[in-house]
């Protein structure tokens, strides 16, 4: 028994390595397959991968739930929030700005989803920790952007995008737990399902568009093939499986490691040049988070459930 529980350990450890490497490693995905194709391309191309993962998951893996009828107008806006509008956000941005500082922004996440839950949630009122955490991580984000070096150009509007994917993430999270965790609908449900609807809304989306050439080079293909398995679809299982053994709390903490992983990639792949205020400001992100964490801790929050699931994520890298 001792060695088949050292086993689970060391396959829950592995998944929540593999985990904070997928999604931190989407945004070096979004930015080479930006290389041959649009935005709303990669958007497709990631929903589309990410869906069929996930599919293959629920069917094979016998955890098929038939959610109720009423429950797919609200999946449908949070499908907009997690999946469609943060990420022809920062496929946007990441045609101005580094992967590594879309990975820093993204971490911004918790907060985002802090600040929308205080203001649309009677359970989650502002107390000083809170406030407190809230404006640590909003001077981490000001020293990210850097106001000193002047505000105009593609580069401020793209910085400003990444962080209105953040702030959509916030709405969705908040979103998902108003309106659907109540019908305690599984995990992996829910991501199938968002990430399926998202794919529809994303190819309708692009049919609108003008034409846009592809270049369908291996690594175009590669990454977004990766971006679309990895972090739009096996990262689901195994944050799930991490949020089962560990708890959602101790779960969350890839949120710190994430920002690490695209940083480095970002640098040793793709030669990206990292100012000395970018990581400053990270870890004044990740300072602000664990203060709102801590402050609103409790039992319940260890919980496995579909709401602990969505919570964990900084949503869908």
């Amino acid at each position: 028994m001792v060695v088949m529980g050292s086993w689970r350990s060391l396959a829950v450890g592995a998944q929540f390595a593999a985990l904070a490497a997928a999604w931190g490693s989407s945004f070096l995905f979004i930015k080479v397959g930006l290389q041959g194709v649009s935005p709303a391309q990669v958007v497709v191309g990631r929903l589309g991968v990410g869906a069929l993962t996930l599919a293959c998951v629920l069917v094979f893996g016998g955890r098929r739930t038939v959610p109720p009828m009423r429950v797919w107008g609200h999946m449908t806006v949070v499908a907009l929030m997690l999946c469609v509008a943060p990420f022809l956000l920062f496929g946007y941005a990441e045609q101005h700005v580094s992967s590594g500082l879309a990975s820093i922004y993204n971490a911004t996440t918790p907060l985002m989803t802090m600040a929308v839950a205080m203001l649309a949630l009677t359970d989650e009122r502002p107390n000083a920790r809170r406030l407190a955490g809230m404006a640590i991580g909003l001077l981490g984000v000001l020293v990210v952007l850097g106001p000193w070096r002047g505000l105009g150009g593609g580069s401020a509007m793209a910085q400003l995008a990444c962080l209105a994917a953040t702030a959509c993430y916030g709405v969705g999270f908040v979103w998902l737990r108003r309106f659907i965790s109540p019908y305690g609908l599984p995990a992996l449900t829910i991501a199938a399902m968002q990430v399926g609807i998202g794919a529809v809304i994303a190819l309708i989306l692009t049919a609108l568009l003008p034409a846009h050439p592809i270049e369908a080079t291996p690594s175009v293909v590669g990454s977004i093939a990766a971006l679309g398995a990895l972090g739009t679809g096996l990262a689901y299982v195994w944050n799930t499986n991490v949020i089962n053994a560990w708890g959602a709390t101790t779960a969350s903490t890839v949120t710190y490691l994430t920002p690490v992983v695209g940083v480095t990639l970002g640098v040793v792949i793709l030669s990206e040049r990292l100012t000395w205020n970018q990581p400053i400001g990270a870890v004044l992100v990740v300072v602000g988070i664990i203060v709102t964490r801590t402050a609103g801790a409790t039992k319940a929050s260890d919980r496995p459930s579909a709401m602990s699931a969505a919570h964990s994520s900084s949503a869908p890298k």
